[in-house]
């Protein structure tokens, strides 16, 4: 029999079960909330590969549509290759676990995360961190557990934990955060111009959350984990490492100082290659340690510059943004674009606005759902001078672009007042720390390039830290050797207002909620210092969209006569199109849209449609096409299927002896509708249309 423990969330019981399920994995969990049923297991190499350097460690969270009751959509009818959002809840889990491996544990680790059942409410991925962190911390793997994952929302002024997906649509804070017993570890999430001060308080509710369900993983632990394995963590040649301090400390002090990236990393290489050349046998077969501890001393020389002088790589000081420069509506035919350098990072991005057609569908366990604003984010090899192979997009660029999506989101124009498809490609053309926020600023200004209402520009900037003797160093806007050699990236969005989306990975283990407070208020002097450098190019959006884009005109028609404006096998809305050169696009509630290149045939596709849809209203005139002529009264198309009477009476001013002296069929006619007779029939007025 299994062991399970429970905690009771103002949501329902989360319940975590081990010893049934997944037996042979080195750690299995199932973890049950509401309708949600994961499973989650964790296996490890026994050794680690010969000449491995790195820990590869890799985590998988995949769903399964039989978990909603649905069959996939795909020709195979089964499910294929990650899809993003699992993706983005695979790196979730990856970013929570990954730091608490112990040093110097290098054996090939796989978590993988599957969804056996899924609620129709409430989503799964904030789960799966802790079915994940339950999983390594009942397996004999070594691991600094345990963590819990919890979601919290903040809808109409309450905290919600774990909302539903209602309570989220109407949330103005929803945050996915990971913490245990030492403090917060992962915070990923997005607001509607939140203020620090409520994410703050978001933070600490969920800390508390987190705590309590990470101390019932404690408890399953004692009732059924396995022993750990031995690992012992590395322990450096202390002897070879005072020598390297010896003879290289200057050196490496003084090519640190190098503020170009490429010329920095050169300088450090050759520090450390001409020592290298000049030892004797003594290290012979040992150059692979000597190289990995000279990368210790480079990382505590900067780390230490930092601590004690305040000093940066670059010569900065801890909470100075790089240099900005901008540009807009720099490539001709995009409809719009925009550079945005930050130092030795550069995005190049360009804004699409299209149809409703271009919209993505995006197949889910809850069922199809469009997707109106799509950003996709590109990092090519040459961003950072190397060559490699390209084979699409990877879980980080889905992760960036994510981010930038989220940060975003909140300030586009609703599809109703703004009824485009919207798409932002960012290609880093330059990295050196931060690409992502670059992506940010850059598609503001590119948005607002193209004439996109937005609410407010967005602005991002990355946070870091060096925690050296006790004490915390937040660094603002930091650089990718900063990133590498830093003990946190915590990247945050937002206008001048508050903040839209945030992102935080850290090394350590944990952080303290103080020092994010610290960095959070740090991070909002720097996004106000470059939206106001932003804004020095392009302060709003431009009044009117770009020439190339597409123009929109809308009506309104009832449901009932969507059917005649489509027609048999949609032929009267194909002509329609191949006459005026236009897309027209049908919601199922009878919002019609028309999307035209020139006014010219905007106004034909509009005038076929009202022709076809026509509901005459008493009192209004129309033109309409003689069809019928008899001695006292004609029949007048108004439109494809609306008919009306005109009697003589009402043909003129002046007698008219017969319909016939006065129209032929064929004639067209403007006449006003006087309403309906005793049969039914709609009545018409010659001689009143021009009163």
């Amino acid at each position: 029999m299994g062991e399970r423990v429970q905690v009771d969330l103002p949501g329902g019981p989360l319940v975590l079960e081990t010893g049934d399920v997944a037996r042979q994995a080195h750690g299995a969990v199932v973890l049950r909330y509401r309708d949600n049923v994961l499973l989650a297991t964790a296996v490890a190499a026994d050794e680690p590969r010969p000449g491995q350097g790195f820990f590869p460690l890799t985590v998988e969270y995949r769903e399964r549509f039989a978990a909603s009751g649905r069959i996939p959509g795909s020709w195979l009818r089964r499910e294929g290759r990650i899809t993003d959002p699992e993706v983005l809840a695979s790196r979730l889990a990856d970013r929570t676990v990954r730091p608490l491996f112990p040093k110097g544990f290098l054996c090939e680790t796989q978590l993988m995360l599957t969804v056996l059942s899924a609620d129709e409410e409430v989503e799964p991925e904030s789960l799966a961190i802790t079915a994940g962190a339950g999983a390594l911390a009942v397996s004999d793997i070594p691991w600094k557990g345990p963590v819990a994952g919890v979601r919290i929302a903040r809808v109409h002024g309450e905290w919600v934990l774990f909302p539903t997906r209602r309570e989220r649509e109407a949330a103005d804070l929803d945050l996915v955060v990971s913490s245990g017993p030492g403090g917060l570890v992962m915070v990923e999430g997005q607001g509607r111009e939140a203020p620090e001060s409520q994410v703050v308080a978001a933070l600490d509710r969920a800390d508390r959350a987190a705590r309590e369900i990470a101390e019932a993983i404690g408890e399953l632990v004692a009732r059924a984990g396995r022993e750990k394995r031995f690992h012992e963590e590395p322990v450096p040649d202390e002897d070879l490492a005072a020598r390297l301090a010896r003879d290289l400390g200057d050196a490496v002090r003084d090519a640190v100082g190098e503020p170009a990236k490429q010329a920095r990393r050169r300088r450090i290489a050759e520090v450390f290659d001409r020592w290298l050349a000049g030892q004797g046998e003594d290290l012979a077969g040992r150059e692979d340690e000597a190289r990995e501890l000279y990368g210790a001393l480079v990382a505590r020389v900067i780390r230490e510059r930092i601590a004690r002088d305040g000093k940066r790589i670059d010569g900065r000081g801890l909470a100075d943004v790089r240099p900005i420069t901008c540009a807009v509506s720099w490539l001709p035919r995009p409809h719009g674009s925009a550079i945005f350098t930050r130092g030795e990072t550069q995005a190049l991005v360009s804004c699409t606005l299209g149809t409703g057609r271009d919209e993505q569908q995006v197949e889910t366990l809850e069922g199809m759902r469009s997707e109106r604003f799509l950003l996709h984010y590109n990092f090519p090899p040459y961003s950072v001078g190397e060559v490699r192979p390209l084979r699409g997009p990877g879980r980080r660029e889905i992760g960036h672009g994510n981010l930038a999506h989220r940060a975003l989101e909140p300030v586009l124009p609703s599809a109703d007042d703004f009824p485009y498809t919207i798409r932002i490609v960012s290609d880093i053309a330059e990295s050196n720390g931060s690409s992502s926020m670059a992506t940010v600023c850059g598609a503001s200004l590119a948005l607002m390039d193209a004439g996109v209402p937005l609410r407010a520009p967005v602005a991002g900037v990355a946070m870091g830290l060096v925690h050296e003797g006790g004490e915390y160093h937040v660094l603002t806007d930091i650089l990718g050797d900063e990133d590498h050699l830093g003990d946190m990236d915590f990247k945050v969005a937002g206008t001048r207002d508050g903040v839209t989306a945030i992102q935080m990975d850290n090394k350590l283990g944990s952080i303290p909620r103080d020092v994010l407070e610290r960095a959070l208020g740090q991070a909002r002097a720097a996004r106000l210092h470059i939206l106001d450098e932003m804004a020095k190019t392009l302060p709003a959006p431009r009044e009117a969209l770009s020439p190339r884009a597409p123009r929109v005109t809308s009506l309104r028609i009832r449901r009932e006569r969507i059917r005649e404006l489509i027609g048999p096998g949609g032929r009267n809305v194909q002509e329609i199109q191949a006459a005026t050169g236009v897309q027209v696009d049908i919601g199922e509630d009878g919002l019609v849209r028309v999307y035209a290149k020139d006014r010219a045939g905007a106004a034909e596709a509009m005038r076929r449609i009202r022709h076809l849809t026509l509901e005459p209203e008493v009192g209004e005139v129309y033109r309409g096409e003689v069809i019928l002529v008899r001695d006292f009264f004609a029949i007048v198309r108004l439109g494809a299927s609306v008919e009306g009477v005109l009697h003589v009476s009402e043909l003129d001013t002046r007698r008219v002896p017969r319909v016939g002296d006065v129209l032929s069929v064929g004639d067209t006619v403007d006449v006003r509708v006087l309403g309906v007779d005793e049969k039914g029939r709609i009545r018409l007025s010659r001689k009143e249309a021009h009163r």
